[in-house]
């Protein structure tokens, strides 16, 4: 355990780190003081879109919330920068490390080689990263989920939701992670329909330089685009561009399918809440916290560490009544969930 005492440091403490981040992105830290090095707790950098994109980067927010609370310690958080490079970031966990933070989490695959680099220069800090199985380092956890056995979820959904039989999927980058979205999703339209509703799919941009996690204006264009060709359910798994999507579809009165957070309770999307019929749920938040727990217990957790729908750690929101007091729809999901956990039902992730 850390230790629970704390010696006060004048203001320089708080000075120097805001001094050491700034040179590599925004960051918000918690209390003004720290004792020594190793005695802060849980810092987070952020991936492309930043702090209130109402979806993945906002749910490493809420696990880091919950460690502070709970362990009363430091934490720091820190945006991305436009145009960044991999010694960008790395230089930005660095600092963080330096700063005696302790675990550091980069938020989305993008940390991979950071993560690496900043590992091998502080082998007694746990690193953690978000959606990346690749670093593979001694202490560095590898926070992964089966993205595609919420999604195949979804699918089953919005084959039960269309009345077009034309639903959509926008993906934010033509990435590997979003492909297991995207296959999820469409095997689940297909089992459900028995190939009677088409799926209607489009990524955003081929990398996330090009915005396609960041850009409302983009995801609206394309769920426009696939809504004149009659879907009426479309799914997005695009990060902050993911509420352009949103807002195309409560333009147009058909169903959205949020991802990653709930976000049919998401506050920056309320006035389009009627029109969000479920999420496609990964808890981030319980993946972030989990790591920062592991740590404080003196027992850091490594490796490989992958949530799905056995563990709880992917689901379907059931905030929307539309969608949690329909008994055929939810009746639907229940058996298919209980397929997937058994076995029964193998989820392509590609």
């Amino acid at each position: 355990m850390r230790r629970i005492s704390r010696i006060t440091v004048a203001g320089a403490a708080t000075a120097s780190l805001a001094l050491a981040l700034s040179a590599c992105g925004g960051t918000s830290t918690s209390a003004s003081s720290s004792d020594s090095k190793g005695d802060k707790g849980l810092a987070i950098a952020y991936d492309v879109g930043g702090k209130g994109d109402q979806s993945f980067n906002d749910a490493a927010y809420a696990g880091l919330e919950q460690a502070k609370k709970e362990f009363q310690y430091d934490t720091a958080d820190v945006e991305p920068t436009e145009g960044e490079t991999d010694a960008d970031k790395e230089q930005r966990l660095v600092s963080l490390a330096k700063q005696g933070y302790n675990p550091v989490i980069g938020v989305g695959y993008a940390y991979a080689t950071a993560v690496k680099g900043a590992a091998e220069k502080f082998p007694d800090t746990t690193f953690g990263i978000v959606d990346d199985s690749t670093v593979e380092s001694k202490n560095v956890a590898d926070l992964v989920f089966s993205e595609e056995q919420a999604s195949y979820l979804a699918g089953v959904a919005a084959a039960k939701s269309t009345k077009t039989n034309t639903v959509g999927f926008v993906g934010g980058v033509d990435i590997p992670l979003i492909h297991k979205f995207q296959a999820g999703f469409e095997q689940g339209v297909e089992d459900t329909s028995g190939g009677k509703v088409k799926v209607l799919s489009q990524y955003l941009t081929q990398t996330a330089e090009e915005g396609g996690f960041s850009s409302p204006d983009k995801g609206k264009s394309a769920a426009e685009g696939q809504i004149e060709k009659k879907a009426d359910v479309v799914y997005a798994a695009a990060g902050l561009s993911g509420q352009g999507v949103i807002e195309a579809a409560a333009a147009n009165k058909v169903w959205a399918i949020g991802v990653d957070s709930d976000q049919y309770k998401q506050e920056a999307l309320a006035k389009y809440k009627d029109y969000i019929l479920t999420s496609a749920m990964k808890d981030v938040a319980k993946a972030v916290y989990n790591l920062a727990q592991s740590v404080e217990d003196g027992k850091p957790g490594t490796g490989i560490v992958r949530g799905d729908l056995k563990t709880g750690e992917v689901s379907l929101s059931n905030s929307n009544p539309k969608f949690a007091d329909d008994t055929e729809l939810q009746d639907a999901i229940k058996t298919a969930k209980e397929k997937i956990i058994s076995g029964e039902i193998k989820v392509k992730s590609s």
